[in-house]
Order: structure tokens, then C-alpha cells, then sequence
């Protein structure tokens, strides 16, 4: 296709401006609230964790009140959604635990509004605004939604709450928005810039008409905005209140006390840690189907005095296809990470975090992507490998320091196993659903201890998994299984931990079969990598498997148990994938787990057995990477094992026997 050049797109390249930059922009349009630094040096310790707590606890709020309205798998069972209260600037003062990677650039979006639209429409109380457009921030890819509000005080604009989630579909040429053949956003669903949705605490049905428009399921998706709208309104009540009770003053002065507290408890830490440079590359096979290549990420992180710096050069540009994510999925790499392994005891105030952290990266390139580049995949292919990325410098940071190595992990599953489904549901309603299952991936391996078994994703702390009753009463399927898999995990000194299959049929739509979209990474190449000397976990694998007898063998009271048990046809499916599945056929998905730690031939021999004897180890697996041999019971032969061991170590280093001989 003809590359055509867009004009006016640069207005919505955003990077983040200071605070006095914003409120120079901003002049008289809108009165910004601010505090006397002698307010905020004055705060008691015991009012600045009551309200400081109070915030969090905000946050948590929003959370479950988008989840209580929603009415989207995808939000109310596995939490891919996020809530954030910012300053009047935008700054993010508290980030939910939710999935902190949409959250990340809340901040961005909200900074935007107040530059852009604070004279025309104009930004008053009860208004609330629309974004689904990553140039701007906001969300990493377009099924990103997020709904921010400013709240007013006094007649002046106090802060800014925000909630986003994930939405199953908002058009495109493939169902739920993911089109796997896209070669530049045309391609995928619009990116809209904030647009005012919510004026004076209504409704704009024209707005509404607009944005619903687009999407295979619009009632859906217009619950899910009420649910935003219904977060953000818990919260303004509730931050109202805490203004009634201790004065907006001295709330404000707390704000600004948790972003420089954030600040400076990390920079603290960060001076406790050796200086020094790690650099880190990830990879992601296939841009847009039928396309074969390797596309990379390139981290360096130096850490110098109390400072972060994390340079993207040497990174592949922009391609073809749906992979690309913009600057704010580069944003939304680096703060889960650091969020979950360097601030554990630290407040979560991405905009204090910020201040200690430089990012350097060339616009035009596959996860700082200018305009039209297809990002309809953004949020789990270059965000998520610059989270792989992040994921080992930061590790290699921490594991140069006796006490803070114990905070490292492992990259934790290392891609996101995409299934879509879309047809007619079993009530004769149209549907479309994101299978969130690989939300149950496996954490990478510590120091110190294996990774969980499918403990879930770093980046979405509270994430979960639905139930297969849930799924199965919401959609037209039936799972055969859903198990952990052996050799799953990374190997090592200490193993990560497992990732797990899928393996369902369509079953009770009114047409029978579903329609399938596949798009899942790591098939050419392990994603989720290990650490001093551990291995990566295995790579995913997703099988269709055409015309099997399973429907016979369930009538017959036979249960199967795997994939050779099924018959038909089977189709080893590329990285993506579009296509019907039939009424008969099983779809068969196997994401990956976490990477392991330290060497395989250190590993306690007896942890190695009862790895086996829980089926996360194959026997095979056992002799041939951990160098442990068993005896017909599972117990170690102690002496198999030496020998054994002894003779990996000699072939890793070329010294295998016919080669010593001949030496000889």
C-alpha cells in the first residue's frame, strides 16, 4: 500500500512538561490550586499517613466500584482495568494495584486536556474526559479507555481522578479490535483524543452516539463508561470529604508530600546500590500475520548517584503491523517494574517516581512509534518487551547489592497469550471476549525461591484469572481442561514458575462454531528470559485442531485427557492468526512461565524430584537440563546424579569424551 504522509498528527506527540510549564499554558483559562511550601513543611506525621492512607484506600474504592458496575469479563473477573488520583496538574499522586501499565500514563492525558482543551471547551466541575488515543496517553493501545475528571474546590481545579480499563471491541477491521493483518492504524479502531463526554455532570449523547458508533458491542461498552463515570464520581465524593474534614490546604499539602516523599525514598535507595550500566535486549517474532521477521528492543540502564537512565537506543523502528506502541507504552514498560521491584516500601506516586528517572529514545522507532503505525497490539507486544527489558536491567541493578538482590525477579511470563472469540452467544446475543486465562502466568524465579506457578503477571498485581464456570456461563464454550504444564517454568538454581494450556470447543451457539483470533509471541523465540545463568521459559504453543471426535467421547463418557487423545486434524498456529472455529474443532492454547535463576546443575536434586513428582518438571526435563537422574520411585540416585552433572559440565565446556579421547 502507498505510504501517504499525515499532516497535523505532531500536535499529539505528548511528553510530559513540568508543572510550572503547564500552569504558564494553562494563564487564566483555569484557576489551578496550589499550596504554600510552608503548609506542606508544616504537616503533623500523624495527619500525613491518615490522609495518606485515605487516598489509597480512594483508589481501592474506584477499583471496586468500576468492578461492581461493569459488566465486561475482562474487568469484573480478571482486573485489566486501573484507577489513579493526580494533582491538578496531572501528576499521579496514587495508582491502584491493579494493572499498573495503563495507569502509568494517566498523568500524560490529563496534562494534555489541561493544555489543550482548558480554554475551548474549557474545563469546569462536573465535566469529565474521553481518551482513547496512546499518542496522547492515557492507555497503550486504542481498547485502552480512559475517563478522567477534574475536581473542583472552591471554584478551583483541585485534582484530577482517572479510571481506565480495556474494552472488548471499539471497531476495527477484526472483532475486539485486534487486526492481525493491520499495517499502519487505519487499520484498527480510532484514536480519539479527549473529548468532553460528561459536561456538568450529564451525559453528551452526542459524544456518547460517537464513540459507541464503532463497536460490535455497544451495550457493553456502554456500561463500562458508566462504570468509569460511577469510579470517578466515588471519588470525588470521597476526596470532598476529606477536604471538609482536614481543609483542602492541608489534603493538597499531602499530595505533595507523597510525591516528594516517593521521590526522595528512592532516590535513597537508588544511592545505596553500586553504579553502572546493564543493557538488555527483547525480542518479538512476527509484526502482522503472514510476516516472519525478528523485530528487537534494545535497554541500556545506567544508574549513576541517586538517578536512573534508561536508554532505548539500538531499537528497531517502527514496522508494518500491530506491534508498535507509542510513548506511553514506553512509559508504561518502565513503571511496573519499578513500581514492584525497587518501591515495594515506597509510596506508588508515579509523579514523584518520575523525577529520578531519564528515558532516552528516538521517536519512529517500535515502542516510541510516530503516527499512523498500527498499535492495536501495543499493550502486550512493545510495551510488554520493554517490561522484558526493564525486567533484566533493573534485576542486574539489584543483584550487584547483598541486600536489595533479594527484591529482583526474574522476567515473568514474557508475552501475553492473545485468544479472541466472537459470534453468537449461547442466549442468541452477539459477543465478543478477550480470553484473559494466560493472566494466570508464571512469576519469574528470586534469588532466593522458585517463581510462582502461574501466580500471575508483575505488571497487574492484582490480576486474576476468571473462573471456567464464568466463562463458560458468559460465553459459547466448554473447556476440556485448563492445566498447569510441565517444563513450563524457566530452569534453574531456582525454577520459574509454570506456565499453564487451555484446551475448549465451542459449544451451544446458535451457528455453532466462533469465530478466533490468535495473536500470541514467543513461538520462534523463549520471551521470558532467565537470569545468571538460569534459562528462559519455554515458548508458546497453540494448536487448532480440526474435525476431532471429541463431541463422540464426551456422549461416550470418555473425558480426554490430551491432545493426541482428540484425533482430527492438527494446525500448529502461527504468532497471528484469523479464523472460524468450527463445531468440532478444539482450540488448544499453551502460554509460557517465568524465567529461572542461577545455573540448573545447582539446583537442590531433591527440590528437581518433587518438581517431577507435581508434574512442573518432565523425567526428561529432570536428566537433560538439571542433570538429575531418578530412580523407578522419583527419589534421587545420588551418584547417577554427579556422574550426570559431571558430564553436562564437561559437554557446556566442548569436553565430551570421544573429543578427549581423540585428544589424547
Amino acid at each position: 500500500m502507498p505510504v501517504i504522509p499525515v499532516s497535523g498528527s505532531e500536535e499529539f506527540a505528548n511528553l510530559p512538561t513540568s508543572p510550572a510549564e503547564t500552569r504558564r499554558v494553562v494563564g487564566d483559562a483555569v484557576r489551578l490550586h496550589d499550596v504554600d511550601q510552608s503548609v506542606v513543611d508544616g504537616l503533623d506525621p500523624l495527619t500525613y499517613e491518615v490522609v495518606r492512607h485515605r487516598l489509597t484506600s480512594i483508589t481501592e474504592e474506584m477499583g471496586e466500584a468500576l468492578k461492581r458496575m461493569s459488566g465486561s469479563v475482562v474487568v469484573t473477573d480478571c482486573n485489566d482495568f486501573d484507577a489513579a488520583i493526580m494533582d491538578e496538574v496531572g501528576d499521579v499522586v496514587q495508582v491502584g494495584l491493579y494493572n499498573t501499565e495503563l495507569a502509568a500514563s494517566l498523568d500524560m492525558a490529563a496534562n494534555w486536556t489541561l493544555r489543550h482543551r482548558a480554554a475551548r471547551p474549557g474545563i469546569r466541575p462536573g465535566d469529565m474526559f474521553l481518551c482513547n488515543d496512546p499518542w496522547v496517553g492515557g492507555g497503550l493501545h486504542q481498547n485502552d479507555v480512559s475517563l478522567f475528571a477534574p475536581l473542583f474546590i472552591d471554584g478551583e481545579l483541585f485534582a484530577w481522578t482517572g479510571a481506565v480499563a480495556h474494552q472488548v471491541d471499539l471497531g476495527g477491521v477484526s472483532p475486539g479490535s485486534w487486526s492481525v493483518g493491520a499495517t499502519d492504524v487505519f487499520w484498527e479502531s480510532v484514536p480519539t483524543p479527549p473529548v468532553k463526554i460528561v459536561e456538568g455532570g450529564e451525559i453528551r449523547d452526542d459524544i456518547e452516539d460517537m464513540y459507541l458508533r464503532r463497536s460490535r458491542v455497544p451495550k457493553l461498552v456502554a456500561l463500562d463508561l458508566r462504570a468509569k463515570i460511577g469510579a470517578n464520581n466515588v471519588a470525588h465524593e470521597r476526596l470532598r470529604t476529606l477536604c471538609e474534614k482536614y481543609g483542602a490546604a492541608t489534603v493538597k499539602a499531602v499530595m505533595r508530600r507523597v510525591l516528594n516523599d516517593a521521590e526522595t525514598r528512592l532516590r535513597r535507595k537508588l544511592s545505596e546500590l553500586p553504579d553502572g550500566s546493564w543493557t538488555s535486549v527483547a525480542h518479538q517474532d512476527s509484526a502482522r500475520s503472514g510476516d516472519r521477521g525478528i523485530y528487537k528492543i534494545v535497554c541500556t540502564l545506567t544508574k549513576t548517584g541517586d538517578r536512573l537512565t534508561f536508554d532505548f537506543t539500538g531499537t528497531d523502528p517502527q514496522v508494518d503491523g500491530l506491534i508498535n506502541c507509542t510513548y506511553a507504552g514506553l512509559r508504561g514498560g518502565i513503571m511496573p517494574v519499578l513500581l514492584t521491584t525497587l518501591c515495594g516500601d515506597i509510596p506508588w506516586a508515579p509523579g514523584g517516581l518520575y523525577r529520578c528517572l531519564e528515558i532516552v529514545s528516538e521517536p519512529g522507532t517500535i515502542n516510541n512509534c510516530t503516527f499512523p503505525a498500527g498499535i492495536g497490539k501495543a499493550s502486550v507486544a512493545s510495551a510488554w518487551a520493554t517490561t522484558n527489558v526493564v525486567t533484566e536491567c533493573l534485576a542486574g541493578l539489584l543483584d550487584a547489592h547483598p541486600q536489595h538482590r533479594e527484591r529482583l525477579m526474574s522476567v515473568c511470563c514474557g508475552t501475553w497469550d492473545f485468544a479472541l472469540l466472537a459470534g453468537v452467544d449461547q442466549r442468541g446475543g452477539g459477543f465478543v471476549t478477550m480470553l484473559c486465562d494466560s493472566m494466570a502466568g508464571g512469576l519469574g524465579a528470586r534469588t532466593h525461591s522458585d517463581g510462582v506457578d502461574t501466580g500471575g503477571l508483575a505488571c497487574i498485581p492484582m490480576g486474576r484469572v476468571a473462573d471456567v464456570e464464568m466463562n463458560e456461563f458468559s460465553f459459547p464454550m466448554l473447556y476440556l481442561w485448563r492445566r498447569e504444564e510441565a517444563d513450563s517454568g524457566g530452569p534453574g538454581r531456582y525454577r520459574g514458575g509454570v506456565g499453564a494450556s487451555s484446551c475448549f470447543i465451542p459449544y451451544d451457539s446458535p451457528l455453532g462454531g466462533v469465530h478466533l483470533v490468535v495473536s500470541a509471541p514467543g513461538k520462534a523465540l523463549p520471551l521470558a528470559g532467565g537470569l545468571s545463568g538460569g534459562l528462559p521459559a519455554g515458548t508458546q504453543h497453540d494448536v487448532l485442531l480440526r474435525s476431532t471426535t471429541v463431541r463422540a467421547d464426551l456422549a461416550g463418557g470418555h473425558i480426554p485427557a490430551s491432545l493426541a487423545d482428540l484425533g482430527g486434524t492438527p494446525d500448529v498456529l502461527p504468532t497471528h492468526h484469523e479464523t472460524e472455529l468450527g463445531e468440532e474443532d478444539v482450540y488448544f492454547t499453551h502460554w509460557q512461565g517465568g524465567g529461572g535463576y542461577g545455573d540448573p546443575l545447582l539446583r537442590d536434586p531433591s527440590a528437581v524430584s518433587a518438581d517431577v513428582l507435581a508434574h512442573k518438571v518432565s523425567p526428561t526435563g529432570a536428566a537433560d537440563v538439571y542433570g538429575v537422574v531418578l530412580g523407578p520411585d522419583g527419589t534421587v540416585d545420588d551418584e547417577g546424579t554427579r556422574n550426570r552433572r559431571s558430564a553436562l559440565r564437561r559437554s557446556r565446556a566442548g569436553l565430551d569424551d570421544d573429543r578427549t579421547e581423540a585428544t589424547a
